[in-house]
Protein backbone atom coordinates (compact mmCIF):
# COMPACT_ATOMS: atom_id res chain seq x y z
CA UNK A 1 0.00 0.00 0.00
CA UNK A 2 1.51 3.39 -1.07
CA UNK A 3 1.82 5.89 2.51
CA UNK A 4 1.36 9.05 0.61
CA UNK A 5 -1.82 10.80 0.93
CA UNK A 6 -3.09 14.43 -0.40
CA UNK A 7 -2.93 16.56 2.95
CA UNK A 8 -6.13 18.98 3.40
CA UNK A 9 -6.15 22.58 2.58
CA UNK A 10 -5.90 24.34 6.15
CA UNK A 11 -8.84 26.94 5.01
CA UNK A 12 -12.15 26.86 2.86
CA UNK A 13 -11.46 27.34 -1.45
CA UNK A 14 -12.55 30.67 -1.24
CA UNK A 15 -10.70 31.75 1.88
CA UNK A 16 -7.74 33.93 0.03
CA UNK A 17 -10.70 36.08 -1.84
CA UNK A 18 -10.32 38.44 -3.59
CA UNK A 19 -6.83 38.15 -4.14
CA UNK A 20 -7.18 34.38 -5.20
CA UNK A 21 -10.75 32.93 -5.79
CA UNK A 22 -11.89 29.69 -5.15
CA UNK A 23 -11.59 28.74 -9.20
CA UNK A 24 -8.04 29.10 -9.08
CA UNK A 25 -7.78 27.35 -5.65
CA UNK A 26 -9.82 24.19 -6.21
CA UNK A 27 -8.11 24.23 -9.76
CA UNK A 28 -4.59 24.20 -8.23
CA UNK A 29 -5.41 22.03 -5.38
CA UNK A 30 -7.58 19.70 -7.36
CA UNK A 31 -5.47 19.38 -10.76
CA UNK A 32 -2.58 20.47 -9.98
CA UNK A 33 -1.29 19.55 -6.61
CA UNK A 34 -3.40 16.39 -6.69
CA UNK A 35 -2.12 15.50 -10.17
CA UNK A 36 1.33 15.43 -9.23
CA UNK A 37 0.74 13.40 -6.12
CA UNK A 38 -0.93 10.77 -8.50
CA UNK A 39 1.85 10.62 -10.88
CA UNK A 40 3.86 10.01 -7.77
CA UNK A 41 2.10 7.22 -6.71
CA UNK A 42 1.82 5.92 -10.27
CA UNK A 43 5.86 5.97 -10.49
CA UNK A 44 6.36 4.35 -7.38
CA UNK A 45 3.86 1.95 -7.39
CA UNK A 46 5.25 -1.84 -7.01
CA UNK A 47 8.93 -0.05 -5.81
CA UNK A 48 10.63 -0.20 -2.51
CA UNK A 49 9.39 3.32 -2.80
CA UNK A 50 6.38 3.09 -2.14
CA UNK A 51 6.29 2.51 1.72
CA UNK A 52 8.66 6.00 1.91
CA UNK A 53 6.94 9.16 3.38
CA UNK A 54 7.64 11.96 0.94
CA UNK A 55 10.64 13.37 2.58
CA UNK A 56 12.21 10.29 2.64
CA UNK A 57 11.68 10.04 -1.52
CA UNK A 58 13.10 13.81 -1.82
CA UNK A 59 16.31 12.61 0.27
CA UNK A 60 17.29 10.15 -2.24
CA UNK A 61 15.55 10.35 -5.44
CA UNK A 62 16.26 12.26 -8.58
CA UNK A 63 14.22 12.67 -12.27
CA UNK A 64 10.48 12.26 -12.69
CA UNK A 65 10.30 10.71 -9.24
CA UNK A 66 12.05 13.85 -7.76
CA UNK A 67 10.20 16.45 -9.71
CA UNK A 68 6.43 15.11 -8.92
CA UNK A 69 7.82 14.37 -4.75
CA UNK A 70 8.77 18.09 -4.74
CA UNK A 71 6.08 19.32 -6.25
CA UNK A 72 3.77 17.92 -4.01
CA UNK A 73 6.18 19.11 -0.64
CA UNK A 74 6.14 22.29 -2.17
CA UNK A 75 2.36 22.88 -2.91
CA UNK A 76 1.82 21.99 0.40
CA UNK A 77 4.11 24.15 2.05
CA UNK A 78 2.52 27.12 -0.32
CA UNK A 79 -1.09 26.86 0.71
CA UNK A 80 0.51 26.90 4.53
CA UNK A 81 2.19 29.97 3.56
CA UNK A 82 -1.22 31.70 3.19
CA UNK A 83 -3.71 32.73 5.58
CA UNK A 84 -7.10 34.31 5.13
CA UNK A 85 -5.84 36.92 7.22
CA UNK A 86 -2.43 37.25 6.30
CA UNK A 87 0.10 40.04 5.11
CA UNK A 88 0.60 42.67 7.75
CA UNK A 89 4.10 42.32 9.42
CA UNK A 90 5.65 39.43 11.63
CA UNK A 91 6.22 39.66 15.28
CA UNK A 92 8.64 38.98 17.93
CA UNK A 93 11.85 36.92 16.66
CA UNK A 94 11.09 36.55 13.19
CA UNK A 95 11.22 40.43 12.50
CA UNK A 96 14.59 40.48 14.58
CA UNK A 97 15.69 38.39 12.04
CA UNK A 98 14.47 40.31 9.00
CA UNK A 99 15.97 43.45 10.56
CA UNK A 100 19.26 41.57 11.09
CA UNK A 101 19.56 40.45 7.43
CA UNK A 102 17.56 42.74 4.97
CA UNK A 103 18.21 46.45 7.58
CA UNK A 104 14.09 45.79 7.63
CA UNK A 105 10.80 44.81 6.63
CA UNK A 106 10.34 47.10 3.72
CA UNK A 107 13.82 46.15 2.53
CA UNK A 108 12.04 42.57 2.53
CA UNK A 109 9.43 43.14 0.37
CA UNK A 110 11.32 44.90 -2.28
CA UNK A 111 14.07 42.27 -2.53
CA UNK A 112 11.37 39.50 -2.21
CA UNK A 113 9.40 40.96 -4.96
CA UNK A 114 12.48 41.67 -7.09
CA UNK A 115 13.58 38.25 -7.04
CA UNK A 116 10.02 36.66 -7.85
CA UNK A 117 9.80 38.72 -11.01
CA UNK A 118 13.23 38.02 -12.37
CA UNK A 119 13.07 34.23 -12.54
CA UNK A 120 12.51 33.17 -16.20
CA UNK A 121 10.21 30.83 -16.30
CA UNK A 122 8.36 28.57 -13.82
CA UNK A 123 9.46 28.21 -10.17
CA UNK A 124 9.52 28.72 -6.66
CA UNK A 125 10.15 32.21 -4.51
CA UNK A 126 11.65 30.89 -0.83
CA UNK A 127 11.95 33.00 2.57
CA UNK A 128 14.58 30.72 3.80
CA UNK A 129 17.13 30.09 6.68
CA UNK A 130 20.53 29.77 5.95
CA UNK A 131 23.51 29.47 8.49
CA UNK A 132 21.39 31.48 11.38
CA UNK A 133 20.04 34.58 8.67
CA UNK A 134 17.52 34.64 6.13
CA UNK A 135 17.75 34.98 2.86
CA UNK A 136 15.65 35.19 -0.40
CA UNK A 137 15.95 32.56 -3.19
CA UNK A 138 14.34 31.15 -6.13
CA UNK A 139 14.56 27.66 -7.20
CA UNK A 140 13.77 26.67 -11.22
CA UNK A 141 10.65 24.20 -12.03
CA UNK A 142 10.51 21.90 -8.82
CA UNK A 143 13.24 22.57 -7.15
CA UNK A 144 13.36 23.18 -3.87
CA UNK A 145 15.43 24.58 -0.86
CA UNK A 146 15.93 21.29 1.49
CA UNK A 147 18.05 20.14 -1.46
CA UNK A 148 20.64 23.01 -0.84
CA UNK A 149 20.81 23.08 2.77
CA UNK A 150 18.81 25.56 3.16
CA UNK A 151 15.50 25.42 5.45
CA UNK A 152 12.26 27.51 3.74
CA UNK A 153 9.99 29.69 5.63
CA UNK A 154 7.12 30.64 2.98
CA UNK A 155 6.97 30.73 -0.26
CA UNK A 156 5.29 31.92 -3.48
CA UNK A 157 4.10 29.45 -6.14
CA UNK A 158 5.72 31.47 -9.42
CA UNK A 159 4.10 29.14 -12.07
CA UNK A 160 1.43 30.53 -13.97
CA UNK A 161 -1.58 28.84 -13.62
CA UNK A 162 -1.23 29.72 -9.71
CA UNK A 163 -2.43 33.13 -10.09
CA UNK A 164 -3.21 33.34 -13.79
CA UNK A 165 -6.84 33.32 -13.42
CA UNK A 166 -6.79 36.44 -11.51
CA UNK A 167 -3.67 38.35 -12.63
CA UNK A 168 -3.10 37.22 -16.08
CA UNK A 169 0.54 37.39 -16.76
CA UNK A 170 0.97 40.35 -14.03
CA UNK A 171 3.24 38.29 -11.89
CA UNK A 172 4.68 41.31 -10.41
CA UNK A 173 0.51 41.95 -9.10
CA UNK A 174 -0.23 38.54 -7.78
CA UNK A 175 3.47 38.76 -5.72
CA UNK A 176 2.26 41.98 -4.17
CA UNK A 177 -0.95 40.59 -3.26
CA UNK A 178 0.94 37.55 -1.97
CA UNK A 179 3.13 39.92 0.13
CA UNK A 180 0.61 42.01 1.17
CA UNK A 181 -2.40 40.52 1.92
CA UNK A 182 -1.96 36.44 2.25
CA UNK A 183 1.87 36.31 3.58
CA UNK A 184 1.17 33.41 6.89
CA UNK A 185 3.77 35.39 8.87
CA UNK A 186 3.21 33.28 11.95
CA UNK A 187 3.73 29.97 10.00
CA UNK A 188 6.83 31.67 8.50
CA UNK A 189 7.82 32.48 12.21
CA UNK A 190 7.19 29.42 13.82
CA UNK A 191 9.52 27.62 10.95
CA UNK A 192 12.30 30.58 12.12
CA UNK A 193 12.00 29.34 15.70
CA UNK A 194 12.27 26.00 14.65
CA UNK A 195 15.54 26.59 12.71
CA UNK A 196 17.14 28.68 14.77
CA UNK A 197 16.36 26.34 17.67
CA UNK A 198 18.36 23.61 15.29
CA UNK A 199 20.78 25.63 14.37
CA UNK A 200 21.68 26.38 18.32
CA UNK A 201 21.42 22.92 19.12
CA UNK A 202 24.31 22.26 16.40
CA UNK A 203 26.75 25.09 17.57
CA UNK A 204 26.14 23.24 21.44
CA UNK A 205 26.97 20.25 20.18
CA UNK A 206 30.26 21.90 18.65
CA UNK A 207 31.21 22.85 21.77
CA UNK A 208 30.97 20.25 23.87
Amino acid sequence: MIALTLRPLPYPTNALEPYLGRETVELHYEKHHAGYLKKLEELIEGTPRQHESLERILQSADGTVFDQAAQVWNHDFYWRSMHPQGGGAPRLGLAAAIDASFGSFDALRSVFLKAGGALFGSGWLWLVAERGELAVVTTADADLPLRHGSVPLLTADLWEHAYYLEYRNERAAYLEAFFDRLANWDFAAANWSEAASSSALRRAGGRR
